[in-house]
């Protein structure tokens, strides 16, 4: 086996892979065999590479992928199943792995850095959580979303969290009751991903918006970033106040000053990201 075939068996072996293109970390999951579903160790893999990629300054985006028939089917429930025989019939290792997954989908939403999906297929349970905790989605038109915990006597409640907060509550009622299916573009038009494209382009459009992102002043898209889901959370005055506090702050920031003077004396802008 040559140099190049070897490190082909390696990366096929690896359930999370990823590839560092000019600012851009693509973590694509790579369990296609198990439809990607979020084994402890592929939970343990994504928290790692979220820290690394946390505190590594040369990347501004990240692009979550994953290869296979499916972007994820959510929790595998053959390895929670298989705890059922444990003396408290599993109820520890449960939850463990659904606070991992909650620890793995915060890490998301707090990263510094805007974090896009691009779906290639079916997303269910903690797969459509996955999806609904990125800041961007793009989805290939054959892509399928759904809840469907109920179908099997386990109601999606930690999905719920991320679901509720990117579409309207009547939207994720509806998918968390019924368990149905829905297609992309229905998941386009109630906001759970950004943009539909077509089939095998999916992963190309989310690093083409990746690039325009890139080219941004990295501090502010974390000043942005961190701001948005806080207010969100917010009474209306309070969210005011907060961002009022926030935009003071950021105009304090090299970047802004940067930014405005590069606006008025139009010339493009030279980021330090501080």
């Amino acid at each position: 086996m040559n140099a190049q075939s070897a490190a082909a068996t390696a990366a096929s072996s690896l359930i999370l892979l990823r590839e560092d293109k000019g600012g851009v970390a693509i973590l694509t999951l790579n369990r296609p065999q198990a439809r990607n579903s979020l084994s402890e160790e592929l939970l343990e893999a994504l928290s790692d590479s979220l820290e690394a990629i946390a505190h590594d300054r040369s990347v501004r985006v990240v692009v979550l992928a994953a290869n296979g028939p499916a972007f994820s089917a959510g929790h595998d429930l053959k390895e929670l199943n298989a705890h059922r025989s444990d003396h408290d019939r599993g109820r520890a290792y449960f939850k463990h792995v659904m606070a991992l997954c909650s620890a793995v989908m915060q890490q998301i939403v707090t990263l510094p850095q805007p974090v896009i999906a691009a779906v290639q297929a079916t997303a269910t349970a903690a797969g459509c959580q996955l999806v609904a905790s990125c800041d961007l989605a793009i989805a290939a038109d054959t892509a399928k979303f759904a809840t469907p915990g109920v179908n099997i006597g386990l109601f999606c409640s930690t999905p719920m969290v991320a679901l509720s907060r990117n579409v309207s509550r009547k939207h994720a009622m509806a998918m968390l009751l019924t368990g149905d299916l829905i297609s992309a573009h229905e998941a386009a038009r109630i906001g759970l991903v950004n943009h539909v494209v077509a089939a095998g382009h999916e992963r190309a459009e989310a690093l083409k918006l990746a690039e325009k992102i890139v080219g941004k002043s990295a501090l502010t898209l974390k000043i942005g970033k961190e701001a948005f889901y806080r207010q969100v959370e917010m009474t209306l005055a309070e969210a005011y106040d907060y961002a009022s506090a926030v935009m003071v702050e950021n105009m304090m920031a090299r970047d802004a000053e940067e930014g405005i003077s590069a606006f008025i004396d139009k010339r493009e802008a030279k980021w330090q990201d501080r």
